[in-house]
């Protein structure tokens, strides 16, 4: 069975909905499952100093597993079977490292608006497939 990889941002759910039904539409076609990631940015160390490691990992995956649950709650309503991941890190490297840690062949991203942030420092998509390089192992499907 395939495996796709989605990053999830819960403050574009919009984009997050139009990667679930490309997903969806997908699994039409083929069997496959859905591999949702939520990645985490790393905490300051201003930030991190008042904080236990441990209980900053936890707050981490708590806060992820709450971001991811919209989505899965949409792919497990049109029968597409999925796994939830929570990382912490930098957004393309984190994204590349999961879907192959997690034996994805696609990483789907949905179609994204032109912004000020996307035309400086390319889109999300546009730094993943950069990170990926000439890679044939996986492909991004999106923007």
């Amino acid at each position: 069975m395939k495996r796709v990889l989605v990053p999830v941002d819960p403050t574009q759910p919009a984009r997050t909905r139009s990667a679930i039904e490309q997903v969806v539409r997908m699994a039409r076609d083929e069997p496959l499952t859905a591999c949702l990631l939520r990645v985490q940015p790393k905490v300051s160390g201003h930030v991190s100093m008042f904080f236990d490691p441990r209980e900053l990992r936890e707050l981490q995956q708590t806060a992820g597993a709450e971001e991811l649950e919209p989505a899965r709650a949409l792919l497990e309503a049109a029968g597409v079977p999925c796994t939830c991941t929570v990382l912490v890190g930098r957004s393309a490297p984190t994204i590349v490292a999961a879907a192959r840690d997690l034996g994805c062949d696609r990483i789907v991203f949905a179609k994204e608006e032109p912004s000020l942030a996307a035309s400086l420092f390319g889109s999300l998509a546009h730094q993943v497939r950069q990170t990926l390089g000439s890679a044939a192992d996986l492909r991004v499907i999106g923007s």
